[in-house]
């Protein structure tokens, strides 16, 4: 089962497929060396902004019908935890600020007290 460099291997479920040969040249170039440039315009009938439109729509709904939704107790206890955390720190924030503005204060009225202002 071991490959041997010249080989390609197709996919996983043919580990018996040969592994690629080394690249000589930099991804993108061309067997002379010049950068490859793809051929202009799509390989099968040019579709209007409709057709691309109901395209893009199917692939959503196909691609929703995979989605794992979280169940209703989930979303639930997320949403409590979200909330104890805000009003949580939303205290924290507030006694902090309320204790560096108490030590702003006193040390204004220390520093004018030396002063004689």
């Amino acid at each position: 089962m071991s490959k041997k460099v010249g080989e390609t291997m197709d996919d996983i479920e043919n580990p018996d497929a040969p592994l690629p040969a080394p690249r000589g040249a930099r991804f993108g170039e061309g067997q002379e060396g010049k950068g490859v440039r793809r051929a202009r315009g799509l390989s099968g009938p040019r579709v209007g902004y409709a057709g691309r439109l109901a395209q893009f729509l199917r692939d959503v709904r196909a691609e929703m019908k995979r989605v794992s939704w979280p169940s209703v107790s989930d979303v639930k206890n997320t949403t409590i935890i979200t909330l104890i955390a805000v009003i949580f720190f939303a205290v924290y924030l507030f006694l902090v600020d309320r204790v560096w503005s108490f030590l702003l204060t006193q040390l204004n009225n220390l520093l004018i007290k030396l002063t004689g202002a």
